[in-house]
């Protein structure tokens, strides 16, 4: 748990940076580098003060000291040139580690106000070096800060995800493990601390790893990424987290053949969903032929799988279903060999970065071949709201989720029937191979129970007509009594009213797509991104409905491209059991 003094710090430094870099990228690349600068300083002394010598800023590099940054006959301006020049010819100090040298490669200083640095350099030099989890887990904060997509379509995995991930394929402490598009090595760390968990006494807590287990443990952790910053970071994120020699290779997973033949007994990854315009040029060995970076990046992990190997991976709603030649050519190729089970998340899950629809797939050669069917889990809550705050809430699903995996495995391994509930059922891969789309839309081959009833089943376009939003902006929003209403609920009051009797909203676009609320009597309906409905029948149980909207789950029927959104023709068309039960006016 991060304390609140170092988090004070960091901050502290971004607020430093941010007058000269305004992108955290940035930001974060020259708080990496100087934080590593400090530490080398700080074990300089230490070996000091144990009867030894300097080893980092010795001979050519004494000179670049923090005790010589800091000489009170050191001006500012001095103080810049020295360290400008240090941070740029640190890769060429010989008595660094090889680690130290491919983080300083190509640093350098981006701006000149010696000032600003004087500043920034004091709030560094209070951080200590330590392997302590405090250290790693305030490098992960800072990491969690930069917000913004990547040039090459890449989002920050939220960390409850990536655990769920891990927990699901289950890494042990014998296999070797890949993140092919690791980012800043967020799967690695957590895979990292669930072997480590798994490998601690529960009575003595002392971990049951012997020093040469530990050193293979950390020579089997691979990361490749084709950005030379994300590489840094990982390098730099595994070293406080107890890499003493992370392995993270710069390199491009879907061009380049140099790693090719190199096999796995793990692969856990959220790869970059965006493909460049014209396509990716990959080479000639994969399976599937795409230029579509989702697809390619797929197929390799299933193709770099050992014997009995295991993924698992974030895929974005193409792979899912989409009838291009290339998509069905793989998920054909992952149910017959490699697919055990597809998690469907939330369209909300990468907020505020992104609102795209993803899933998960998970991968067990082992499992696969022993198996006729294929499990389709269905996430509506992963334990935090939907909203850009992404603030946790009761009723999360992933553990639930955790012990339905392992169900269905247990289940594989003894031959019997799994039993399907609301959260999974398990699928015949003859059916879904039967038409030969091989889609991974799990809720199109749910069983729906027929039930008799006495009330008529009608299109909701028969019963109600809708309308956008007003509009209303939280800017114009003035103290008052009456509840104004967003994607997420209730987001202010209003003075006025413009909806007399409640009525149910919809989410039409975005994060907020398919959510259902029933507004309170005399509201404002504020965002455009909603649906307003107006009925056309005056003994319309509106809370009836509004129970089976939600049980309808109307994201699943979100076009995807860009933001997902839902069209008035598809909701006016489906089925409803009329329950009449009118609103009565008080």
């Amino acid at each position: 748990m991060l304390d609140n003094t170092t988090r004070k710090r960091i901050d502290d430094c971004r607020d430093i940076l941010v007058g000269k870099l305004p992108d955290p990228k940035s930001q974060i690349e020259q708080i990496t580098i100087a934080l590593i600068y400090k530490f080398m300083d700080d074990m300089d002394k230490e070996s000091i003060d144990l009867g030894g010598t300097a080893k980092f800023f010795s001979a050519d590099f004494e000179k670049f000291s923090w005790n010589n940054l800091f000489n009170a006959k050191v001006t500012a301006t001095e103080m810049l040139s020295l360290y400008s020049e240090a941070i740029e010819s640190m890769e060429k100090n010989p008595n660094i580690p090889q680690l130290f040298r491919d983080i300083f490669k190509n640093a350098y200083l981006p701006y000149r106000d010696p000032e600003t640095l004087k500043l920034f350099l004091k709030s560094i030099g209070e951080f200590e070096y330590t392997h302590s989890e405090v250290l790693g887990d305030a490098f992960e904060y800072l990491l969690s800060i930069m917000g913004a997509q990547g040039d090459a379509g890449q989002f920050r995995t939220p960390r409850h995800i990536i655990d769920f991930i891990v927990e699901a394929v289950d890494p042990g402490k014998t296999d070797t493990i890949l993140d092919p598009a690791c980012g800043t090595a967020g799967f690695l760390i957590s895979a990292f601390k669930r072997i480590k968990e798994k490998s601690t006494d529960a009575k003595s807590c002392v971990s049951t790893l012997t020093p040469d287990q530990r050193k293979k443990l950390i020579k089997n952790f691979i990361g490749y990424d084709i950005s030379p910053d994300m590489v840094r970071l990982s390098l730099v994120n595994l070293y406080l987290h107890g890499f003493s020699d992370p392995h993270i290779f710069e390199y491009d997973t879907l061009t380049s053949v140099d790693r090719w033949n190199d096999s796995f007994d793990v692969v856990l990854a959220n790869p970059p969903f965006m493909s460049p315009k014209g396509g990716i040029r990959p080479h000639k060995k994969f399976t599937v032929t795409s230029n579509r970076s989702e697809v390619l990046f797929v197929d390799y992990i299933a193709e770099h799988l050992n014997p009995n190997g295991r993924a698992g991976i974030i895929v974005p709603e193409g792979v899912i279903f989409q009838s291009g030649k290339a998509y069905k050519q793989l998920r054909k190729m992952l149910v017959d060999s490699y697919l055990y089970t597809v998690v469907s998340l939330p369209s909300g899950v990468f907020n505020p970065y992104s609102g795209v629809k993803t899933s998960i797939l998970l991968m067990d050669k082992a499992i696969a071949k022993k198996s006729n069917k294929v499990l389709f889990v269905k996430i509506d809550n992963d334990g935090f709201n939907l909203g850009a705050q992404r603030n946790k809430i009761k009723g999360g699903q992933l553990g639930e989720a955790i012990e339905v995996l392992s169900h269905f495995k247990e289940n594989i391994e003894n031959g019997t029937d799994f039993e399907n509930i609301k959260l999974a059922h398990a699928v015949e891969k003859t059916k879904i191979a039967e038409n030969g789309e091989y889609n991974f839309s799990g809720e199109r081959y749910k069983v729906i129970d027929i039930i008799s009833t006495n009330y008529p089943i009608v299109e909701l376009g028969d019963i109600f007509k809708l309308s956008s939003g007003n509009g209303l902006t939280s800017k114009n929003m003035i103290s008052g009594k009456h509840p104004v209403y967003g994607g997420n609920g209730i987001a202010g009051w209003h003075a006025e009213y413009f909806i007399e009797q409640p009525t149910i909203v919809i989410g039409r676009v975005g994060a907020y797509c398919g959510s259902i609320h029933i507004t309170k009597p005399f509201s404002w309906i504020t965002d455009n991104g909603l649906y307003v409905t107006e009925f056309l029948k005056k003994d319309v149980n509106q809370f009836f409905l509004a129970l089976m909207l939600k049980e309808l789950n109307l994201n699943r029927f979100a076009k995807v491209g860009g933001q997902p959104s839902i069209s008035q023709k598809l909701l006016r068309n489906k089925k409803f059991l009329y329950h009449p039960y009118p609103y009565k006016k008080r």
